[in-house]
């Protein structure tokens, strides 16, 4: 599924146009990306919870050449699925 799909979907469900639908979806995506920009948890409950880890910097090795290199330090996203969502799928 892809974002169009999403758009599509809500727009019939709701029962309003591409537009709108496109603006309540990137408003939602928006606020999520917001929100974990600023280290806060998303969670949607029966859905699941988004939040961030912070990776230390570390160093690893170049598979091809088996050379040392550094690699940085980064902000990783992570997902938890609820048990709602999990249940659903099994």
């Amino acid at each position: 599924m892809t974002k169009g799909d999403i758009i599509d979907a809500v727009a019939d469900a709701a029962g309003i146009t591409k537009s709108d639908a496109t603006t309540a979806v990137n408003t939602v995506f928006g606020s999520i990306e917001k929100s974990l920009k600023k280290k806060d948890k998303v969670s949607l409950v029966g859905f699941g919870t988004f939040s961030t880890n912070r990776r230390a910097a570390r160093t690893g090795r170049n598979p091809a050449t088996g050379e040392t290199i550094k690699i940085k330090a980064k902000t990783v996203v992570k997902f938890k699925a609820g048990k709602a969502l999990v249940d659903s799928v099994n």
